[in-house]
């Protein structure tokens, strides 16, 4: 949901399309700046959550933090700028952090893998030397398409960041759809969405994942091309959504809507469209 107008407007908005949860950014997404949250907009904030029941469940980090990158100067820029957002999304009261895992720019795989575990480890470092700030928002990294040299298409990429995290109880798994089809993972059939979600709970386990985003793919499977589509109208179909949406394994997880904004031919908020789908596969 945007927060034009102020972060509670974020509330209020998912309140008028009939969300229960919902996601946003603390910030511009492709600023690296904003600023500081205050205390004004923040009890305005906990103040919609009252009135409109909405619980918000995770905010999303800025698209230009990379802690998987080689050059120092972004790493070290990328780490300053997601501990300000997790103190903005501390500040607001949510749970989790949602942040792409990054892209290593051709350092190799276990380079870019190491360098974001020293990253979330020295976030971390940061609230145990802080015992007056009570930083309890935990950092969920999301599957991506794996395009170019970005990390996070594979589950071992996420096993091996956990092992290499002290804190790994501060850090969780959110599954995009879209993101984990185009990686090749084909969900889109029964038999391979049972084979993906086996083959997380053994390489990372089910008790990782978190936060689900639904997204159908404008792109075919393996492709590794990032496009979100409407529920039910890109390659993946109806079939994986009504397998998430009964599966009893992740009756207890929140599922938040990435799909394009607008209208439907016939003038309708394609949010409301794809809720009213998603809740019909139930």
């Amino acid at each position: 949901m945007s927060i034009a107008g102020g972060v509670a407007q974020a509330l209020r908005r998912g309140k008028e399309i009939g969300c229960d949860i919902i996601q946003l950014f603390t910030k511009n997404a492709n600023q690296w700046r904003a600023k500081p949250l205050d205390p004004d907009a923040i009890e305005a904030f906990h103040q919609a959550r009252n009135e409109t029941g909405i619980n918000p469940i995770a905010a999303h980090d800025s698209y230009l933090i990379n802690l998987a990158s080689p050059d120092e100067g972004l790493c070290n820029r990328s780490q300053e700028v997601l501990w300000e957002e997790m103190q903005r999304a501390e500040a607001l009261g949510i749970p989790y952090l949602v942040m792409h895992p990054g892209s290593h720019r051709g350092s190799g795989e276990e380079e870019g893998l190491y360098r974001i575990a020293r990253g979330i480890n020295l976030l971390y470092y940061r609230v145990q030397n802080m015992p007056d700030m009570d930083i309890k928002v935990q950092i969920l990294l999301e599957t991506t398409a794996g395009q170019g040299s970005t990390l996070g298409s594979r589950f071992e990429h996420f096993a091996r960041i956990i092992e290499m995290v002290e804190e790994d109880a501060r850090v969780g798994i959110c599954l995009d759809t879209c993101h984990c089809f185009a990686a090749g993972y084909d969900i889109s059939i029964p038999e391979g969405y049972e084979a993906t979600m086996r083959e997380l709970d053994r390489i990372i386990g089910l008790e990782r994942l978190k936060l689900i985003h639904l997204n159908d793919s404008k792109a075919a499977v393996g492709t590794r091309v990032d496009r979100h589509e409407h529920i039910g109208q890109g390659h993946l179909g109806l079939e994986p959504f009504r397998l998430l949406m009964q599966d009893p394994r992740l009756a207890h997880l929140p599922f938040i809507l990435e799909t394009p904004k607008g209208k439907d031919p016939k003038g309708e908020d394609w949010d409301v469209v794809n809720l009213r789908l998603l809740r019909g596969l139930l």
